[in-house]
């Protein structure tokens, strides 16, 4: 680290004071706590599916659309958050997420209806849009150059851990109420302690938005120059001569506009090539099928004879996998590349996705899969997130945070935002109608659209590894 420190903050290579890069990774931290958010409110209704089925004795294609719902709320919230974000500012942003969050754990524990489940776990998906959009966008405007990557990928670190959080809650509370998604537990139906909890993160998420200096940027962009710099100073390398580097910043700005949907508009189909790109990695995201895994997992392992005690503990054991595929990507992010990383993951999932669909086309035997075909299955689920999680869980994130002009950024990634919600809505009410169907010939859907980002990748995405914002054409 002391070799590069002397490096002129145009290099695009300037690295933070060790004291600083710990100020700046708080404050990395702090923002990526949305991502937690997310991350655990998105996956904990996995350990309430077959509770809810039970108890309000609906169909697969209504439960679909309850668990599904939430999604059009994320669009919603990745939609405007962008808006939202450049009026008010990144923080306040947080601080309305963090307030949806705490009120749609408070309301999905407490339904007295299955519509008001629906409605809650809306309110809720608004909340992680905003998040999803808010995390990245925040970091990457606070994150010193060279370490922006890494810091991006807090992000996503966040939301695995808060999966997996979530997976670990929804064991420990099942295994306290006896094993039944149903028992009783503090005076009401586990399943409805286990939405309940998320009180506690999405408070603790709100009380740290406090203690976070809003994004320089944004300051700049209200006239606050003098707090820009100060917060500048508290982030990057002593040496970098902060004057210029606001200059640079209010340079870029002038010869742009605050971002509006319009300014997306142009090129052969509706919008400017950059966009659909943005809009192509969110696409291929979701329909590898990858939160099929974190929604539905227990409801997928009991459906091929799995004990339902230990489809909640490898829900968690895949969770745990998809930490350690962050944990590479975000040790490799910033040196192998974004491109890279993308390809390697695409052909990992590839190969995992089409054992199980292999596994999944044998018939049951005593309402289980036959062993060898049982492990097959295990096993490539983890070899899918993990080529997942060392690759597209970090990468997009990444890239749509770096990957716009500066002109673009705050809509361009509300709107990729929102398309990675609606591919995700599509997957997630579509995967119990098409399981019940040919779970197989599901997964066969998946495996080719794993096969397809290969030269999406190839053709159209860019390395954007040590570049700065401001170099984004």
């Amino acid at each position: 680290m002391t070799s590069t420190a002397s490096q002129s903050p145009r290099s695009g290579a300037s690295t933070a004071h060790p004291d600083h890069l710990g100020h700046a990774i708080f404050i990395a931290a702090a923002a990526a706590m949305g991502g937690f958010l997310f991350g655990y409110d998105s996956s904990v209704i996995n350990g309430a599916v077959e509770a809810v089925r039970d108890r309000y004795d609906v169909g697969s294609a209504a439960l679909a659309q309850v668990i599904a719902i939430a999604l059009i709320g994320c669009a919603i919230g990745a939609a405007t958050a962008g808006r939202i974000a450049d009026r008010i500012g990144r923080i306040r942003c947080m601080q309305i997420a963090a307030v949806l969050f705490t009120i749609s754990a408070v309301g999905s524990a407490l339904p007295f209806a299955l519509w008001d489940l629906a409605f809650w776990r809306i309110v809720g998906g608004f909340a992680i849009g905003m998040a999803s959009v808010i995390g990245p966008a925040y970091i990457a405007e606070v994150a010193p150059p060279a370490y922006r990557g890494r810091l991006g990928s807090f992000q996503q670190a966040a939301i695995v851990v808060g999966i997996a959080m979530s997976q670990l809650v929804n064991w420990g509370i099942l295994n306290a109420a006896g094993g039944d998604q149903r028992g009783r537990l503090m005076g009401l139906e586990a399943w409805q302690v286990m939405l309940g909890v998320m009180v506690i993160p999405a408070v603790l998420y709100g009380l740290l938005s406090f203690a976070i200096p809003e994004s320089p940027r944004f300051l700049i962009s209200v006239g606050k120059r003098e707090r820009a710099r100060s917060i500048l100073a508290e982030v990057e390398n002593e040496d970098v001569d902060f004057d210029a580097r606001i200059s640079e910043i209010e340079q870029a700005m002038r010869s742009e506009h605050r971002s509006s949907f319009k300014d997306l508009l142009g090129g052969t189909f509706l919008f400017k090539p950059i966009v659909w790109i943005g809009i192509g990695l969110s696409a291929f995201q979701q329909f590898v099928g990858i939160n099929v895994a974190f929604y539905y997992s227990s409801t997928l392992w009991q459906s091929v004879g799995v004990d339902p005690t230990d489809s909640f503990f490898y829900s968690f054991t895949t969770s745990i996998i998809n930490i350690v595929g962050t944990v590479i990507a975000i040790i490799f992010v910033d040196r192998v590349g974004r491109k890279p990383l993308a390809l390697i993951g695409s052909v990992g999932m590839v190969v995992g996705l089409g054992l199980e669909a292999w596994a999944f086309s044998y018939d049951l035997v005593d309402g289980k899969l036959p062993a060898t075909q049982g492990w097959v299955a295990l096993i490539a689920a983890h070899v899918f997130v993990l080529f997942f999680a060392l690759s597209w869980g970090v990468v997009v994130w990444v890239l749509l945070g770096e990957m716009f002009p500066n002109r673009l950024r705050a809509a361009a990634l509300g709107v990729a935002a929102a398309a990675q919600w609606i591919a995700n809505w599509a997957i997630t009410a579509s995967f119990p109608s098409l399981a019940d169907w040919n779970l197989s010939a599901t997964y066969m859907i998946y495996t080719a659209f794993a096969a397809l980002s290969i030269p999406f990748v190839l053709k159209f995405v860019k390395e954007t590894k040590g570049k700065k914002l401001e170099e984004m054409g």
